[in-house]
């Protein structure tokens, strides 16, 4: 057979068969086993490819590439002879195949652009048809992503027909930019069973007798293995017969340039959906992963401003092994919480092994930014704080700091006031510190200001001695009803039931009936959810405590304790704290409303505890029907109401008229749904372990012995609330989630002095604009700099680096991803694709 396919004649049809072998590094198994089938299978693909005349082996992800390397440096010599040699296919190029639905747009190119280098340096190769054959769905905002990483072509499985509509399995699949890129759907999946390849194959002509050309993907899987000798000789004696079909051993990219690409049909969604419950599974890996994948991008940008001061090297191999961790936990087994409860755990290390990394670079770089910084002034304890982005950032902070010695005078108390150089500049209020000391020691502040952008600030607090009397004390307002509010918006709590019985922006309200619904949905043992496309059926709800259930709760000495009780006060927020029960579990739901301002921030404390059930936290708007929309990977999707969806950052909702919109931020979670314009977040499951559905049997864990489920115990949500007119808000959200998910960094310390502040690293005129990415080239000294658009319109605006005394115009369209780098060797800016390449002939080539 011969290995180079040839377009097939009028009279012609070809099958081309894409062996392969889906190796999950992770999932039923550790990567201890994983790394010894990745071993075990490559030795028996080398040897079919070197004894087998025209068998061509594909596979893809650099990460088992790189374990070969170190393990088998012999083995990988052998794989570069077959590449050479057109016998071996590097397939995709990716570091593995992710979930294609969880990861930000950033890490969906990290993962490209950390596979594509390897195997450039590797190999020499390229790939242009990118594969994620496993993923549980996919995100429209791939097709921009691959098609300015350098991408033809994305082949995929799932969802399959039964889930999914598709015009056609070959067909252009449109981004949010418009963009479009060929896509194949393999509907008979990636893998085969040993020895029954003759069956498939012809089953498989059978049912595509009008078409000319197919591809079919074969190789034992899940656990490795590849091909084997009986299926291949399968193969050879089919490939002989006279079926009208010519049989070639082949190669995405080879089916791929088969197609008529003009008359292919268009298909403009996401490609989802499937295994909807694993958008809330294994709730503590996604908390972790937001949180890496977010500090990651803020370190890039601390250590890139610090080196570019000349204040220390650029990390690379440090943020570069702290990349590899977030890589690895986005496998489509890990992130999607499908995996054994061995498997949770390492990915866990793994995640914290990555943020100690970035925790260390970070200190240093912000140390390092604190030259020039004045130091304290007697009885001044300084707070200094760095603002990762490129716009100026109003908002509430808290922060710490600890006096010299405790307060021994039991008839005064210190109290933290801003230091008269910041009285204009600051609001603020002490509220408890984290510590449990009922002593006059550790100082905790809430304070408002502006944050100039991508540089650092320094405010400063001092001790004020006052009568223990006159020391701050809450007051319960009286009546069943509390209101606050403030010039632009008040929120009522109905101390009856607990939740948010009013929350009003400029006269307009944004709740239908109460907010704060923690809702029991019926759920089951299946992390994936492979059978539901919801999670409609509510069970039960959380039900606000009595005073005797309070104190308990709260372990108090007193026998009664309100269950709604005003726990923080001040000119910056009051804090009200509401205490839930049902049935073994509880939920402690704290709203902070602002003394200025729209946004309202509520954290939930749930101590969790219950078995085949989904927890949701409900807000009923008054917009029916509600049009639902959130953020997805570089783009924004609208989502249909009554289904399970992924999110990111935010979700919002509107009236069909969009006038007005709810938008709700959150730091760690990105399942939800929305049923009659009431926005439900998904926050917990309970699901067996890799509790896979068996066809015959109706209970998915054995009956005769008890199984740990997934995400018991205590868990922390937080969520940023805000109402308004529907266009500032859509301009406003993203940048506003950003902030939330990259939060400046604050640290309570004395600088070593000085009178010339360094300058800022970044700012941007319009911030509108997204810098979602801040670093060093990856072969270069280049200052590469990521901007998205996710406004509805066209903008230009400019671009500053402080730091270098230079600057670049910015012309960037609805929802476009651009890239730009700036040479400091030659100061010139120019644009990259998302690989890095130089787009203009001009720019120098990196060295």
């Amino acid at each position: 057979m011969n290995i180079e396919p040839t377009m097939p004649h009028h009279f012609q049809k070809t099958l081309f068969l894409v062996c392969n072998a889906h190796l999950d590094p992770v999932w039923l198994w550790t990567w201890e086993e994983g790394l010894g089938a990745a071993l075990a299978t490559f030795r028996t693909a080398v040897r079919f490819c070197e004894t087998r005349e025209g068998f061509v082996f594909n596979h893809n992800e650099a990460l088992l590439y790189q374990w070969i390397e170190e393990h088998d440096p012999s083995l990988l010599k052998k794989i570069q002879a077959l590449v050479r040699a057109g016998k071996w296919h590097i397939m995709g190029g990716w570091y593995l195949q992710p979930d294609a639905n969880l990861p930000s747009g950033e890490s969906f190119v990290r993962q490209i652009l950390t596979g594509r280098r390897y195997f450039s340096s590797r190999f020499g190769v390229e790939p242009r048809v990118a594969v994620n054959l496993d993923s549980f769905g996919h995100s429209r905002g791939l097709v921009q992503i691959l098609k300015k990483s350098g991408y033809d072509g994305y082949l995929f499985c799932r969802p399959d027909g039964k889930w999914l509509n598709l015009p056609a399995d070959d067909f252009l699949w449109e981004g949010y930019d418009g963009s479009t890129l060929t896509a194949h759907r393999a509907g008979d999946h990636y893998n085969s069973f040993a020895g029954k390849m003759e069956s498939r194959i012809r089953r498989y002509l059978d049912s595509g007798k009008t078409r000319k050309q197919k591809l079919l993907l074969w190789g034992i899987g899940d656990h490795g293995g590849g091909p084997s000798a009986a299926d291949l000789k399968a193969v050879d004696k089919i490939a002989s017969e006279n079926t009208g079909w010519k049989i070639i051993h082949s190669t995405p990219e080879s089916y791929f340039e088969t197609l008529d690409k003009q008359s292919a049909p268009r298909f403009s969604k996401s490609l989802n959906p499937w295994a909807v419950g694993c958008y809330t599974s294994m709730a503590r890996v996604k908390q972790l992963h937001r949180r890496l994948e977010n500090d990651f991008l803020r370190g890039e940008k601390i250590t890139l401003h610090a080196s570019l001061a000349g204040l220390m090297d650029y990390p690379r191999r440090d943020l570069q092994e702290a990349l590899h961790d977030l890589l690895f936990c986005q496998f489509h087994d890990c992130l999607p919480g499908t995996s054994i409860a061995e498997v949770e755990s390492y990915i866990l290390q793994r995640l914290n092994h990555g943020l100690e990394r970035i925790n260390r670079l970070q200190v240093h770089a912000f140390f390092r930014l604190l030259q020039g910084q004045p130091e304290a002034r007697p009885g001044e304890f300084p707070v200094l704080i760095y603002n990762p982005h490129p716009f100026p950032v109003d908002d509430i902070f808290t922060a710490e700091f600890q006096p010299e010695e405790p307060n021994t005078d039991s008839s005064r108390w210190l109290m933290p006031v801003p230091h008269p150089d910041f009285q204009e500049a600051i609001i603020s209020q002490v509220e408890k510190e984290s510590c449990n000391i009922q002593a006059d020691q550790r100082k905790r502040i809430c304070f408002r200001t502006t944050l100039p952008p991508g540089r650092m600030t320094r405010l400063g607090w001092v001790l004020e001695p006052v009568k223990i009397q006159d020391k701050p004390s809450l007051q319960q307002p009286a009546g069943m009803i509390w209101t606050f509010g403030n010039k632009t918006c008040a929120i009522s709590i109905n101390r009856k039931t607990g939740r948010i019985q009013s929350y009003r922006c400029d006269g307009f309200e944004f709740v239908m009936s109460e907010a704060g619904r923690a809702r029991i949905m019926k759920d089951n043992a299946d992390p994936w959810g492979m059978h539901v496309k919801s999670f409609s059926r509510q069970t039960g709800e959380f039900a606000l405590m009595t005073p005797e259930q309070s104190a308990r709760a709260s372990g108090v000495s007193a026998c009664r304790l309100p269950p709604v009780r005003i726990i923080e006060n001040g000119p910056v927020r009051t804090t009200i704290e509401s205490l839930f029960f049902y049935r073994d579990s509880t939920l402690c739901q704290r709203v902070r409303f602002p003394f200025t301002g729209r946004e309202i921030e509520i954290e939930l404390i749930v101590n969790w505890n219950e078995k085949d059930r989904m927890l949701k936290w409900c807000w009923p708007t008054p917009f029916k029907p509600g049009i639902c929309r959130g953020e997805d990977a570089y783009g924004t999707q609208h989502f249909q109401e009554n289904r399970e969806w992924t999110a990111q950052r935010w979700m919002a909702v509107s009236p069909p008229e969009e006038n007005r919109l709810l938008t709700i931020i959150n730091d760690r979670i990105y399942g939800f749904d929305c049923v009659d314009g009431e926005l439900r977040l998904s926050l917990l499951r309970s699901p067996a372990y890799s509790g896979h559905p068996v066809d015959g049997k109706e209970c998915i864990v054995r009956q005769d012995r008890y199984e740990t489920r997934m995400d018991t115990g205590t868990h922390v949500f937080r969520f940023w609330i805000q109402g308004g007119p529907f266009h500032d808000r859509l301009n406003r959200i993203a940048g506003e989630a950003a902030v939330k998910n990259q939060p400046p960094i604050i640290v309570s310390c004395n600088p070593a002095g000085g009178k010339d502040p360094l300058p800022a690293l970044f700012s941007i005129e319009d911030p509108g604009i997204q810098i979602t990415a801040m670093k060093k080239g990856e072969d270069s000294n280049w200052v590469v700099c990521r901007l998205f658009n996710p406004t509805l319109g066209r903008i230009n605006t400019r671009l500053h680096l402080p730091v270098l005394q230079t600057g670049t115009t910015v012309e960037i369209d609805s929802m476009e991803i651009k890239t730009l780098a700036y040479d400091p060797l030659t100061e010139t800016w120019f644009e990259t694709d998302l690989m890095e390449n130089c787009m203009t002939a001009s720019c120098r080539k990196p060295t």
